[in-house]
């Protein structure tokens, strides 16, 4: 039971986190965009580079990219101009969609470059080799310490979720209390509009003399 109630809480932990690994194309004088939600104090860590396309030779010189890394607001996180390949790391301030751009170099001739790229939030941005190495740690110290982090992911992840279900529900109110105030409204105009056209056809008769 105790095993089953651990295997539990990892496999949740894992699922407030993301790893999105992709291989892309694009063609030269053109931008390719991948966003990503982040939250907010999440860890960030993301790697590209362009896929030589003849092994055992160098890549090619028109084989360059230039990468821009926003957040929610447009703020630059990282700048890549005309590379084969880099990384990013960084803290989200604020949480929103994140973007990662991708542009290739115009080229004379036009080419198709392919791009790996590898993306990854929260827990599973930490390198735990490196915490092992940096912290002198044996393998159950370092499990432990996943575990506490995973936790941890788990509990900021379920106050997050409270506070979007708080802004969805007072979202709810707000729309339910306008459709009433708008159905009001309708059927007071409709009414209105009623006894127009009786206050109407009523003249206009009297005027005819047929009442």
């Amino acid at each position: 039971m105790c095993r089953f109630g651990i295997l539990v809480v990892v496999l949740l932990g894992l699922l407030s986190t993301t790893v999105q690994s992709i291989r892309f194309e694009i063609q030269s004088g053109h931008t390719k965009c991948i966003s990503e939600e982040v939250k907010t104090n999440a860890m960030t860590v993301g790697n590209y580079h362009i896929v030589n396309p003849t092994e055992n030779h160098p890549l090619p010189e028109s084989h360059k990219i230039t990468v821009r890394v926003t957040s929610s607001f447009g703020n630059n996180l990282h700048t890549g101009d005309h590379v084969e390949s880099g990384q990013f790391s960084f803290t989200a301030p604020e949480t929103g969609d994140y973007m990662a751009c991708f542009w290739a170099v115009e080229q004379k001739q036009p080419v198709t470059l392919t791009v790996d790229f590898e993306w990854k939030t929260g827990y599973a941005a930490k390198d735990w080799s490196n915490v092992a190495k940096k912290g002198s740690v044996d393998v159950m110290e370092m499990e432990l310490k996943k575990l506490e982090d995973t936790i941890q992911a788990i509990h900021d992840e379920m106050f997050y979720l409270r506070e979007r279900e708080e802004e969805m529900q007072e979202l709810n109110k707000s729309t339910t209390s306008r459709m009433a105030w708008f159905g009001f409204l309708s059927l007071f105009v409709c009414l209105s509009v009623a006894g127009l056209q009786l206050w109407h056809l009523k003249s206009f008769f009297e005027r005819k003399k047929l009442l």
